[in-house]
């Protein structure tokens, strides 16, 4: 039994996490503020005698003797970290901080939750870790891009300095079951458009790519990252690299929930980037990671998921 710190566990991806390592026997503490997070998402594991539920900001320092430490706290959709961009980069800098320092106390491993976004508009496609990126850094997304970015230099610099074992992961898009429905991702926006019987709403001409991965696929490839040998720093890439249209994704969420909704679309939003999949062959190369979960698969467990909220 390790003694695992999961800030943002309470998010979308941090329950899934929390549940995964609450099942595997682990000892976890769920750090977070609820400000996109909610009980509800670890409601099933409250009163299980190896999980802790602590409400609490990143921005201030936390302390507890742990092990292991999974940095997911950010709000990672557009319509949240936009909301208040000034606390976006304060929750993605000093929570990191906070949280390296605390690693640097307890001598505990710390995997960054970084992001796709770090790529910003990307003019090399697929994208590969060795790609720097092509991002506005005065943006009205840069406040999340930079400081995702600022967090991957600050893990490699207490890494290099002060000896801390890190792990840096880029999260691609991921969706699933455990999503707000006023999320702003794509994927909830088309699958309660679809449900409630309103027009889908494309951005653009949508043939803007992106590349969905499952949760569960996601959850596989974090737990693996953090058990890797402790030469194997990344950053690594975790997405599905199947890519599609955002045409072709509003088409399928039409047919799977079998909706009446039409397609309307409108202009498109500054520095939405224009294309986006994940080039997987260091994932697949270090930690024999390739998700299994094939979009329509998937798309049929969250539309499940958004009927029953319903």
């Amino acid at each position: 039994m390790k003694r695992i710190l999961v800030t943002g566990g309470a998010g979308f991806i941090g329950s899934h996490l929390c549940a995964r390592l609450v099942n595997d026997g682990h000892d976890v503490i769920c750090l977070d503020n609820y400000f996109t997070g909610s009980k509800k998402n670890v409601w099933h594991l409250i009163g299980r005698p190896n999980f802790e539920l602590v409400r609490h900001n990143v921005i201030n320092p936390y302390f507890a003797e742990v092990d292991e430490i999974y940095n997911l706290a950010c709000p990672a959709s557009p319509v949240h970290y936009q909301f208040d961009p000034i606390k976006t980069t304060k929750t993605s800098v000093m929570g990191a901080l906070n949280m390296l320092g605390l690693a640097k106390e307890t001598k505990a491993r710390l995997l960054q939750a970084s992001t796709s976004e770090v790529y910003g508009d990307p003019i090399v496609h697929p994208q590969t870790e060795s790609y720097w990126g092509h991002v506005n850094p005065i943006g009205i997304r840069s406040c999340y891009d930079e400081g995702k970015r600022c967090a991957e230099s600050l893990c490699m610099d207490y890494h290099r300095q002060h000896g801390i074992e890190i792990k840096i992961i880029r999260i691609f898009n991921t969706y699933g079951p455990g999503m707000l429905p006023n999320d702003g991702r794509v994927v909830s926006n088309f699958i309660v458009q679809a449900l409630q019987g309103n027009d889908l709403t494309i951005y653009g001409d949508g043939q803007q790519t992106r590349s969905f991965q499952y949760v569960d696929d996601l959850i596989e490839g974090m737990v693996r990252m953090m058990a890797s040998p402790a030469d194997f720093l990344g950053p690594v890439n975790l997405g599905n690299p199947h890519e599609f249209t955002i045409l072709e994704l509003a088409e399928k969420v039409i047919r799977l929930t079998g909706s009446r909704s039409k397609i309307a679309f409108r202009e498109l939003p500054h520095d939405d980037p224009r294309q986006r999949q994940p080039d997987i062959t260091l994932a697949r190369e270090k930690l024999d990671y390739d998700p299994s979960t094939q979009l329509e698969e998937g798309l049929k467990h969250t539309i499940e998921y958004f009927r029953s909220l319903n």
